[in-house]
């Protein structure tokens, strides 16, 4: 009897959904701004939350991985709302 493999997908139930990891990120995205990854011809950044006035964060060029870069997000949206909220 073969035994079946996990995958990414088959992550344990006690791992955290998004929006209990990135509350600030998720409110974000649920409210009403966005988020952009990946860099682009007018911006070199990996992340920007921007809102109907424009962009409020933006992050560095470069990460070592992704939850590097949502980290650096959510804190990043976390000290705007700080600061404006």
């Amino acid at each position: 009897m073969k035994t079946k493999k996990s995958s990414p997908v088959d992550a344990p139930a006690s791992r955290p959904d998004f929006a209990t990891r990135y509350p600030n990120i998720a409110g974000w995205i649920e409210g009403d701004g966005w988020i952009e990854l990946g860099s682009t011809q007018d911006s070199p950044s990996m992340a920007r939350a921007l809102d109907e006035g424009g962009m409020v964060w933006e992050g560095k060029t470069k990460y070592k991985s992704i939850d590097d870069l949502l980290d650096d997000l959510e804190a990043g949206i976390a000290q705007w709302l700080e600061e404006n909220g």
